[in-house]
């Protein structure tokens, strides 16, 4: 037997193997690269074939009209469009308006504001095809209503790529619940609108379709999630569109774009059919509502939605139907409000529109108690956003490292794709220095075992009574508080989740709340705003500063809370705030 010589084995090694190893590393390093490369084009070849259908789809839409307004020559699309969705209605069904004549009505305006906003992912010209099939009776309280749907919400044919690379290529099978029962309320989805990437940011830009800007101020960002939503309503394109809100992304967008929009009790809309890149999260939850240029026409849409087909269609949402005697109710309220949750110092047109509601509900014969979240520091990090990133954000992370990103999450991906230990670490380090974003830091750890997790959701529970405990004792009926604003500058939203604060908390309690514009800034609002010191003098405070100024003429909206299951009392204290702000302008031209 021959003997093991290991200086003739090093020697094989260096002679024989060292060649055959650097050429297997090289070629493997070779493979990636040829992998990336074919990756990197695949990527880029569905953001093209998505852009492509997208204006394959404006085309079409641009032809259908001009066709249409060739076979109509006195056909003005200004005087619809300019209706209030209940006119809007009535004209609908007494037959003075068709559903055809409607429809391109809105195509053609919506045309030109996409031009201008950039806020439309696809036009749905099944729209075209479901005129014919529309019910003669006119059965259903939408009837002929072209209404906007965001990029979520499952369309047969089509995408709901939430932004991201993903989930391209990968068209509905079938019609989500709430697209199924507004068609059999009559009306026409006739567009799908923009959305930030990955959803979780309230700017609305993303790498495939672009970014989307605000109806007041090109400048400006529109506001998101649902911000295709708000600047194609606020810029007249839509009557009546609907959203997601899981930390206000409905009622950012409608703030900054000067319309009205309604976050529902979470589960009193079905959500069977609506996409997200964090399916599974259960801690904050995500409800369905519609946005609308004003409050009645929010009540229209859940009075339609509400209906047997819903319940029949998703049998997980409790059969209740709209409660019109709450909505109509003129009683006296007891209102509890607050001007500031003391997390986000708010800008001084957020506080001042607080205030000037308040003085006028009160000469309208409501009482005022004050009222402040509890524990909102803790809660906002532990509960909140530990619950919304309870897997440490690598789901979300999965979806945004899977193409290019969009300019306003250059930080997420920076911080998503760092290891926890790092995170806690950076977290510990910088805590003595800037506590609330050290905070904010270790919240986006998430929860590390399931045990972790259901503590967290007793914990969720035991907040929710907590708060109902102090709503109670405070005898109060409804909540009148802030809502962030104005507008902000582009690239700031993904930077300042802080401010955040006012809106995701009524999602975490899973409380009804809705916003109404009130007001615009002012010059004198401005001029107090380089003033702003913010409530704890770290960076978050003066980006926060940054983000907002320059919105002179932007609108200025409130936000309206009330208990779980009152959705109902929320639109009916919303109707009374919109109709005293009329009433007040109105009085002060003359």
């Amino acid at each position: 037997m021959e003997s093991f010589n290991l200086k003739q084995l090093h020697l094989d090694m260096d002679i024989n193997w060292t060649p055959m190893f650097a050429a297997t590393v090289c070629g493997t390093g070779a493979i990636f690269l040829v992998w990336k490369w074919r990756n990197n084009l695949k990527i880029q070849n569905k953001i093209l074939n998505a852009r492509r259908r997208r204006d394959k789809s404006l085309q079409q839409a641009e032809q259908a009209v001009q066709r249409f307004k060739i076979q109509n020559p006195g056909f003005e699309s200004s005087s619809i469009v300019s209706l209030s969705l209940s006119e809007l209605t009535g004209k609908l069904q007494d037959g003075s308006l068709q559903p055809d004549a409607v429809l391109y009505a809105f195509m053609e305006k919506t045309l030109e504001v996409n031009r201008n906003l950039n806020c439309g992912t696809e036009m749905l010209m099944e729209s075209v095809a479901q005129l014919k099939d529309m019910n003669t009776q006119k059965k259903g309280l939408l009837y002929g209503v072209p209404i906007s749907i965001k990029d979520n919400f499952g369309y047969k044919g089509h995408d709901s790529s939430c932004g991201v690379v993903s989930k391209l290529d990968q068209p509905a099978v079938m019609d989500s619940v709430i697209v199924t029962v507004l068609k059999k309320q009559g009306a026409i989805p006739f567009i799908k609108t923009n959305i930030p990437q990955g959803l979780l940011n309230y700017d609305c830009g993303n790498p495939i379709f672009g970014q989307t800007l605000n109806p007041y101020n090109l400048q400006k960002t529109s506001g998101g999630s649902s911000g295709g939503e708000g600047a194609l309503i606020g810029g007249g394109g839509s009557i009546l569109g609907l959203g997601t809100d899981i930390g206000g992304s409905i009622r950012i967008p409608s703030a900054f774009c000067g319309i009205c929009g309604f976050k529902p009790t979470a589960r009193r809309l079905s959500t069977r059919g609506i996409d997200t890149c964090v399916k599974g999260q259960k801690s904050v939850l995500s409800s369905i509502g519609p946005l609308a240029r004003d409050v009645e026409s929010l009540a229209l849409c859940m009075r339609a939605l509400l209906c047997q087909d819903m319940f029949s269609l998703d049998p997980t949402i409790p059969p209740l139907p709209f409660n019109q005697e709450v909505y109509e109710s003129s009683k006296p309220l007891r209102i509890g409000y607050y001007e500031t949750d003391g997390y986000l110092q708010p800008s001084p047109s957020m506080a001042r529109a607080v205030r000037e509601t308040k003085e006028l509900l009160e000469r309208a014969g409501h009482t005022f108690v004050p009222f402040q979240p509890l524990r909102l520091y803790n809660i906002f990090h532990e509960l909140a956003l530990r619950g919304i990133l309870g897997d440490g954000g690598e789901t979300l992370f999965s979806h945004l490292k899977a193409g290019p990103l969009d300019p306003c999450l250059c930080s997420q991906p920076v911080t998503l794709g760092s290891p926890r230990f790092i995170r806690k670490m950076l977290s510990f380090l910088i805590k003595p220095f800037f506590p609330r974003i050290s905070a904010s830091l270790h919240g986006t750890c998430g929860l590390g075992s399931v045990a972790e997790l259901w503590r967290q959701h007793a914990n969720v529970e035991e907040y929710i009574q907590e708060v109902i405990a102090e709503w109670r004792r405070l005898d109060v009926d409804i909540l009148l508080c802030p809502i962030l604003g104005p507008a902000f500058n582009f690239h700031y939203c993904g930077r300042l989740n802080s401010a955040l604060s006012y809106t995701t908390l009524y999602n975490l309690l899973n409380f009804p709340a809705g916003v109404v514009c009130v007001s615009a800034v002012t010059e004198d609002d401005e001029a107090q705003l380089r003033q702003y010191t913010g409530a704890h003098g770290d960076p978050w405070d003066k980006l926060f500063q940054q983000a907002v100024k320059g919105g002179v003429g932007l609108p200025v909206a409130v936000q309206c809370v009330s208990l779980p299951w009152q959705d109902e009392m929320c639109l009916r204290f919303m109707r009374e705030v919109e109709q005293l702000t009329a009433k007040n302008k109105l009085t002060r031209k003359h």
